[in-house]
């Protein structure tokens, strides 16, 4: 029963499929004789002036001997000598001194304090955690307020966020930014 039933079911399959052909074959040779009508009757009634233009009719031939021969590079000299650097003292640990921000910790410090209120602004969420790694995460902050969380700007009202961060020296310092309110919304 069931292999007379898959015969059945691949006998209509078939039957669809060349029906199917047929008529795509159909299509494709109206299209065509709607083509080659169109085409005889430009034959017969020309369009005036100019029907299309053909930019170069000559060829550009090369032949190989115009070509120029090879010509090596120049190879720069190099001195046999390594020269001693003379009282020069870089710091290499600005090479070193790569900052990461876990922008899904911070995401959920905005979840958090969401769950709590409808609304909270970037100046309280630095108050209740303080940046640690300073301008890279406020910028942080800045890009998942962008991207992932729904926030407003009030350019009306201008917050001052500040963080203790290290200069040149490796002194601690107080560093403060001023921006327009961001507001993060449920």
């Amino acid at each position: 029963h069931t292999q007379r039933t898959v015969a059945q079911l691949s006998q209509q399959l078939r039957r669809f499929l060349d029906d199917k052909a047929w008529l795509e074959n159909r299509r494709i040779m109206d299209i065509l004789r709607g083509i080659e009508g169109k085409a005889l009757a430009v034959r017969q009634a020309p369009p005036s002036g100019g029907f299309m233009n053909i930019d170069g009719i000559g060829a550009a031939i090369e032949l190989p001997l115009e070509r120029p021969l090879y010509t090596p590079t120049v190879r720069p000299r190099l001195a046999d000598q390594i020269l001693d650097a003379v009282d020069v003292e870089v710091d290499t640990g600005a090479l070193y001194a790569t900052v990461v921000v876990d922008s899904r910790a911070l995401a959920r410090h905005i979840r958090n304090a969401l769950q709590g209120a409808d609304q909270v602004t970037l100046a309280e969420l630095c108050r209740t955690h303080p940046l640690e790694h300073g301008l890279a995460e406020l910028v942080t902050y800045l890009d998942l307020a962008d991207r992932s969380f729904s926030a407003v700007i009030d350019e009306s009202v201008e917050d001052h966020i500040s963080w203790q961060g290290r200069d040149r020296d490796g002194r601690e310092r107080v560093r403060q930014v001023s921006l327009p309110r961001v507001i993060f919304v449920r």
